[in-house]
């Protein structure tokens, strides 16, 4: 059971990379880094979705469950990467600057260590 400290360190870890990301637009006055906050809050929906969808109580893994979950499995690896890539397709078409692309990144990858690492610190378990 995680403590107290836990939630406030992964509390902070959070508001830096909101912050990059935040100053990634404000200080260049351009705001489409702001779409990868977008993209990492979206990532893990399909991981759970497919997760839930699929049937856990099931001895034998069936084809179709183990299906389900490769496909949120694979949905999440997209968004993640989207959120890696967009910035530096953004940059590389001149929309945004260098800099702002290294804060868009390093932020968006604090911001989708951290709600991954909420789910880990926080997830129940099952018993049977």
């Amino acid at each position: 059971m995680p403590g107290i400290k836990t939630i406030i360190a992964l509390s902070f870890v959070l508001a830096v990379g909101f912050l990059l990301v935040i100053l990634s637009c404000a200080l260049w006055k351009v705001y489409y880094p702001l779409l990868v906050v977008a993209t990492y809050v979206i990532a893990p929906l399909p991981n759970w979705i497919c997760s839930r969808v699929s049937n856990p109580d099931d001895f034998v893994e069936s084809g179709s469950s183990s299906a389900v979950l490769d496909l949120g499995r694979f949905l999440t690896g997209f968004f993640v990467v989207m959120g890696i890539a967009l910035p530096i397709v953004l940059a590389h078409s001149n929309l945004i600057q260098i800099g702002a692309m290294v804060m868009s990144v390093v932020g968006g990858l604090l911001i989708y260590g951290t709600i991954i690492s909420f789910g880990m610190f926080f997830q129940e378990d099952q018993e049977f």
